[in-house]
């Protein structure tokens, strides 16, 4: 059984028990998370597709704030001896997905 929940604007394909990277959010510890845009689910009884979403709702709970890679920006022009050099490091909430809630 899984489901494929939208979230930030990106699908997350989802099953109980899996821990996920979504978009940072202020939120603490153990607090729960529900993610209402559920696009499609799937079951022993075959698939059931929103238009645009079902009825229903994933539950995450939230384990702790992670930084994404390093990503280094560099901007050089040419024949100026022009150099720029910075980084960022992208911000997320690991969650933990705990219960997959759709109704029939």
């Amino acid at each position: 059984m899984y489901a494929i929940i939208e979230d930030g604007g990106r699908q997350y394909k989802v099953v109980e028990g899996q821990v996920l990277d979504l978009d940072y959010r202020d939120a603490t510890r153990g607090q729960e998370l529900v993610l209402d845009r559920v696009l499609a689910y799937r079951d022993e009884s075959g698939l059931r597709i929103g238009s645009p979403v079902l009825a229903g709702s994933v539950k995450a709970e939230v384990l702790t704030p992670v930084y994404g890679p390093k990503l280094v920006v560099q901007k050089i022009r040419r024949r100026k001896n022009s150099r720029r050099k910075t980084g960022h490091r992208q911000i997320y909430s690991r969650v933990r997905i705990t219960k997959i809630e759709v109704q029939a």
